[in-house]
């Protein structure tokens, strides 16, 4: 990544989308591969379970765990399910879709202290994190976290994942509300110290941190990694946080 500017070293850096003076982020899939890590510790827990799955049947597995069962963390944020309940109902719908029933009791007690026990271990941040936040950082940029997840949850995924410096961060149980609320970005904003205008908010979810942060008042943008093509999209919009400094 380039060096600061002069302005960037007045506590003032320029991006693509303007001159900002704080940085926000999502967490899961921003900053950490969360994907990885739940797909990698998913084969590790249940290859006794589905012995002789070819390749494209674990990416299909974890695809149906990462992807298509979100509507059951919906359920976690909307209070109607605990965490742990949302991700074993993820796990069986995965393990049913190939025939697998995961019995009640003991046997998804087993699982789920075994996937809870190896995923942290697999999180790591994206190549482009540390050098993004070393830039902040030179610069005299305050940044921070705002998540849909609970608080300590989520500062222990970002002190496991070597991301300690990322010390301001908004939980759902800070305020007892999720994005997109606005209450959200705008704590996050507080956090700072800055102002909504001259605040980028950066995430993987279109509609949560992009369009999210947008109607808040905040410099939206959607971290794009995949390539996604939305057809109407008008927002802004980077392929990586590398783009954030071009």
């Amino acid at each position: 990544m380039t060096a600061p500017s002069e302005a960037a070293r007045a506590g003032i850096l320029k991006t693509p989308f303007g001159s900002v003076r704080g940085v926000l982020f999502d967490i899961d899939d921003t900053l950490v591969d969360l994907e990885y890590s739940m797909t990698t510790a998913l084969r590790e827990v249940s290859e006794h379970l589905l012995p002789g799955l070819d390749q494209a049947g674990w990416e299909r597995f974890g695809r149906i765990f990462t992807h298509e069962t979100t509507h059951f963390y919906d359920r976690y944020l909307a209070g109607e399910l605990t965490f742990n309940e949302q991700r074993l109902l993820r796990g069986r719908a995965a393990l049913g879709h190939f025939g697998v029933e995961l019995d009640e009791g003991e046997e998804s007690h087993r699982w789920l202290t075994a996937y809870s026990e190896k995923q942290p271990a697999y999180v790591k941040p994206f190549p482009d994190v540390l050098p993004l936040l070393d830039v902040l950082d030179n610069a005299g940029v305050p940044y921070g976290a705002v998540s849909n997840n609970v608080h300590d949850y989520q500062r222990a995924k970002l002190d496991g994942a070597g991301l300690e410096r990322v010390t301001h961060l908004v939980g759902t149980d800070t305020l007892g509300v999720a994005k997109p609320d606005p209450a959200m970005y705008l704590e996050g904003v507080r956090l700072l110290g800055t102002s909504p205008g001259e605040t980028l908010y950066v995430g993987d979810n279109r509609l949560l941190d992009a369009e999210g942060s947008t109607a808040a008042g905040l410099v939206g943008v959607w971290l794009n990694r995949m390539g996604e093509v939305v057809e109407g999209f008008q927002g802004s919009m980077v392929a990586s946080l590398e783009e954030l400094l071009q």
